[in-house]
């Protein structure tokens, strides 16, 4: 037989079989009409059943829902419950979050008033200025195998901290001068350039543990990520300072940040910097090499993860000029440049014009005088410099850095011995190299730093993360070094922080130290702790253990004494119900009855509304204020205690009632034992169990340890919620506002 809509012949359904596939283009145009069909007829069926479903009960349950939340808001705005216990601990909490989070940066910074630990003669002015060494911003480098969440937050608290710490250190003790000593950031030299060639070179190639991760790096993190971090520097660096400085006004006319110094997670180091890094860093912080005239001091800061090039092993078999020469050339002409920067600075002290006036005249260039040109810095006296590089300078190994130096104390000494230990390798800056960083300088590279910049009293360094403070060598010109500590909170030191420098040198107007200055120190210096962040963290853990203690006891004593509940109870509404409540449920217990071993008291009227009420659904509510739609209920307005005769006025169906209720209900006869049943109502006489065919009272003992243990369960899970979402909640919003 032919199929429908066919001429029956084969020819024909061969044709037609193979004229399909003759027609590709319309048949694919015809099959993308049909998909786009089915779509818009998907969407507009979705559309018409919310529609529907909106109409239907969506609103419905949404007032329900509306209704129930606006109660629910109500029962909890009551006097009683605002002023509970649990809350009662959610405001110790916000004292505690308040103190952690804001207070304690505070009251650190506080501590360190220039005020509490400065001493110059009375009525000195003398410059502030603040030294901050690595902040090293967390970005991909810093964990990479760490997941999106972890990391993410890791980058939050650790930003926040920088922000708290920073934020106190300006507003606080206003700093009319601020340094920043390198690693600005943790990978910025690992984010592609726009420009240039940024592949490794072949003497430096990246270890083994970044190796998988570069092809990532380079794909996803290029010049546009970078800009980004140098914003995120900004955004908690930066614009601090400039608040600060519209505050200030006209009172702090000379103040200074100054950033430009590059560390080794900046740039590199030595020669495996890459040049179109470094032109990218100081083409947004400024030049690495600059001299600086501070407070009547001289700071000459230097590139000195660049300069190491030119003493690396690499330097004698590749030509790595572009990298170290600039350094090179600065350090030629530091010394006139210092002059002429002195020079500048009491121009300006003086009121006049800082930059020098040239003589304009008019001459034949055969007896032009070219020997008649100004020259600046001569005659002019040098001022005390200050060193600043971000690698420290060299020292022998195990020299101790000193009783500040949190992560490893001074080896205490034998008796009788008043001198430190010295070597003391657990105190001191290892002198050690690896991939991409250099503890410490070269010998030659410290002597020769020295001798050119020259009358250097002082010299700051960052790198290390921790406090160091050495007097170096005699072929260093004893030079005083401090190791700033890192203000981080990530760099594996517990207490960040950061030094503060109190200068005060005064000057007559060409230069020279005032009668009764030479010979004294110039400049003093002040370690600023900051809060140990791990401390914080688990004082919170304690106090929330502590919490959960008291909740636990308030939670056993409610039951006992009698207190006022925290929990509100469970609302039961008719609307609620998923599945129906129909009379003709409840008339099927009429029509079969009940067996002859159920409890006497189960007449019709009982449960046909004879002792009970009708809830707004129609449904049937007995005297225990519990819904007797079920066999449950049914059983629950039983009485145990009556007569057995009434449980067979069922109009003579006594017998039938029995033979159906235990084939249809499972309620067990003389020949069979059913199941054990537990009924626990409102009341006392509601409390029975049903146990093989027997009603037997639930005894009291029982029913008040269920009771009592529901109870601490409810309200030790109840006050624990409580007071965990809104202490979070908290915490939220204050990381959130950083």
């Amino acid at each position: 037989m032919a199929p429908p809509y066919s001429s029956g012949s084969p020819s024909s359904s061969s044709y037609s079989s193979s004229s399909k596939y003759r027609q590709p283009y319309y048949s694919s145009s015809s099959d993308s009409t049909s998909l786009v069909e089915d779509l818009r007829a998907a969407i507009a069926h979705g559309i018409r059943w919310s529609w529907h479903f909106w109409n239907e009960r969506g609103r419905h349950m949404a007032l329900a829902a509306l209704v129930s939340s606006a109660r629910r808001l109500r029962q909890n705005l009551t006097y009683r419950r605002i002023f509970s216990f649990p809350h009662l601990l959610v405001a110790i909490w916000v004292v505690v979050l308040l103190w952690g989070e804001r207070w304690v940066f505070h009251s650190k910074v506080e501590s360190c008033n220039w005020s509490n630990w400065e001493s110059w003669p009375a009525g000195a002015d003398p410059h502030h200025l603040v030294l901050v060494a690595d902040p090293q911003l967390i970005d991909p480098h810093s964990y990479p195998g760490r997941p999106w969440p972890v990391n993410d937050l890791t980058v939050l608290v650790t930003d926040n901290y920088l922000r708290r710490s920073y934020n106190q250190l300006v507003s606080q003790l206003s700093p009319d001068t601020i340094f920043f000593l390198g690693d600005l950031f943790d990978g910025g030299r690992e984010w592609k350039t726009a420009h240039g060639d940024f592949r490794d070179p072949e003497w430096g190639p990246h270890p083994k543990g970044e190796q998988k991760y570069i092809k990532k790096w380079n794909r996803k993190y290029g010049e546009f990520y970078w800009l980004r971090e140098y914003a995120r520097f900004g955004n908690i660096f930066l614009d601090p300072w400039v608040a600060a400085s519209e505050r200030t006004g006209a009172e702090q006319k000379r103040r200074k940040l100054i950033a430009s110094l590059p560390g080794n997670h900046d740039l590199g180091f030595g020669a495996d910097i890459k040049i179109p890094v470094r032109d990218r860093f100081e083409a947004y912080f400024g030049e690495g090499n600059r001299v600086d005239v501070v407070g009547n001091h001289t700071f000459v800061s230097v590139d000195t993860v660049s300069m190491s090039a030119g003493s690396s092993e690499e330097a004698h078999r590749h030509n790595l000029q572009g990298v170290y020469k600039p350094t090179e050339h600065f350090l030629l002409d530091v010394k006139w440049r210092k002059r002429r920067m002195v020079e500048k600075e009491l121009r300006f002290q003086r009121g006049e014009v800082p930059e020098l006036k040239h003589n304009h005249r008019i001459e034949n260039l055969d007896r032009a005088n070219f020997k008649d040109r100004p020259r600046p810095g001569e005659g002019v006296p040098d001022l005390p410099t200050i060193l600043l590089t971000h690698v420290p300078l060299y020292r022998p190994p195990g020299t101790p850095c000193g009783p500040m130096r949190e992560h490893w104390p001074p080896t205490k000494p034998p008796p009788g011995q008043t001198e430190p230990v010295v070597p003391d390798h657990r105190n001191a800056i290892s002198v050690s190299r690896g991939y991409q960083y250099q503890n410490v300088l070269s010998e030659t590279d410290s002597v020769m730093l020295v001798e050119k910049i020259g009358n250097v009293v002082h010299a700051f360094s960052g790198d290390d993360h921790d406090y160091c403070e050495v007097v170096h060598a005699e072929n260093q010109h004893n030079v005083r070094e401090i190791t700033v500590k890192s203000t981080s909170m990530a760099m594996g030191v517990p207490t960040p922080g950061f030094l503060m420098v109190s200068m005060y040198n005064p000057l007559d107007a060409n230069g020279n130290p005032l009668a009764g200055s030479d010979g004294k120190p110039t400049l003093q210096t002040h370690l600023c702790l900051l809060p140990q962040q791990l401390s914080t963290y688990l004082r919170y853990v304690g106090f929330g253990l502590f919490c959960i203690v008291l909740l636990t006891i308030r939670a056993f004593l409610v039951p006992m004494l009698k207190l006022q509940r925290f929990a509100l109870e469970p609302e039961l509404y008719g609307s609620g119900f998923i599945l129906p409540v129909f009379k003709a449920k409840v008339e099927d217990y009429d029509e079969y009855g009940m067996p002859a071993g159920s409890p006497a008291g189960f007449s019709a009227s009982r449960y046909k509304g004879g002792s009970g009420t009708r809830d707004r659904s129609g449904s049937l509510v007995g005297s225990g204020g519990v819904r007797s739609n079920g066999l449950a209920a049914l059983a629950r307005n039983a009485s145990p205690k009556a007569s057995g005769k009434r449980g067979h006025h069922h109009h003579n169906h006594s017998a039938k009632g029995s033979s159906l209720g235990a084939g249809k209900w499972g309620w067990g006869g003389a020949h069979s034992r059913g199941p054990k049943i537990e009924i626990f109502g409102d009341n006392e006489e509601d409390m029975y169990k049903y146990n093989g065919g027997k009603w037997k009272a639930a005894s009291s003992s029982t029913r008040s340890s269920r009771s009592t243990v529901n109870v601490v369960v409810t309200e030790l899970w109840t006050t624990v919620f409580r007071v965990a979402w809104m202490v979070l909640l908290f915490f939220g919003w204050l990381a959130y506002k950083g």
